[in-house]
């Protein structure tokens, strides 16, 4: 059965004008000449020095580019990426008019602009339509979904000025360029990559007793090693030390256990996979 859920804290931006693609290429981590008709691509806006600040999800809509983003973000989105206008011929506007949802288990057959999601093969679809589609999931099952997966979002799993890219996953799961150029942050980004500077990684774990809230920090052997991030149920995402991902975990009132995704590239794999994740 193909699951559909609504993504009502999720919005849309519109970036329209000649120069689009251009503006974009040159704020964005990932490439913006490769979205066209039923391929969105996953793209991060950092700060100069090289921090997360926002990711979404673009779109391309006869003359116009769509940014699927997190709602809260938007009236920032424009702020800040309009301050980079110059005179370039584009112009960026909030679209209340289209919803966001999500579908996995299949290819919907719904009407809107759909493309599958990038970050991994086969693993959902996102849909920009007119009017809101009917669902046959919830918000929530998605959460609980892409935190199997081990998929960051957003905010719930990032920090702005303080996160980096590639410790949330945005190589390997398709959120970054190497080869398009140069755009807001890159030094920072690539720096990172091709000296070895990642020292830890957002990655799923399993959560024995309460939930801990995002923030709290996580111990091993009475000693900080990482902090929660978002959670549902039993799963979490949670940032962590490299040298901590074997070990037992604690956190608030509940025990930890990392689970590595398939997906996910660590210097030392042996250790780190002794408990996968699917």
């Amino acid at each position: 059965m193909i699951k559909i859920a609504p993504l009502p804290q999720r919005g849309v931006i519109a970036v329209e004008g000649e120069d689009r693609v251009a503006f974009l290429q040159g704020l964005v981590s990932n490439d913006v000449e490769a979205v066209g008709p039923g391929h969105a691509v996953w793209a991060a806006l950092l700060t100069p020095q090289g921090k997360w600040l926002a990711d979404f999800f673009i779109f391309a809509d006869t003359d116009r580019l769509l940014l699927d983003c997190e709602s809260e973000q938007i009236p920032m989105l424009l702020q800040r990426m309009s301050r980079y206008r110059l005179r370039m011929k584009v112009t960026l506007r909030a679209d209340p008019d289209l919803f966001v949802s999500v579908a996995w288990g299949g290819r919907p057959d719904v009407a809107g602009i759909l493309a599958p999601d990038p970050r991994l093969p086969d693993f959902a679809w996102r849909v920009l339509a007119a009017a809101a589609l009917a669902a046959t999931a919830t918000p929530e099952d998605w959460d609980l979904y892409r935190l199997q997966a081990g998929l960051p979002d957003g905010s719930k799993d990032m920090e702005a000025d303080r996160s980096v890219l590639l410790e949330a996953g945005f190589d390997e799961l398709a959120g970054v360029s190497w080869t398009k150029g140069c755009y807001m942050g890159q030094e920072l980004t690539a720096r990172t990559k091709y000296r070895g500077l990642v020292k830890r990684r957002l990655v799923p774990v399993v959560v024995a007793g309460p939930l801990p809230v995002a923030g709290t920090p996580v111990l091993k052997d009475d000693v900080e090693v990482g902090t929660m991030r978002s959670g549902r149920g039993d799963i979490g995402l949670a940032s962590l030390r490299l040298d901590a991902l074997g070990g037992d975990l604690r956190c608030g009132e509940a025990a930890l256990m990392a689970r590595v995704p398939l997906w996910l590239r660590l210097p030392d794999m042996a250790n780190a996979r002794s408990t996968p994740a699917a």
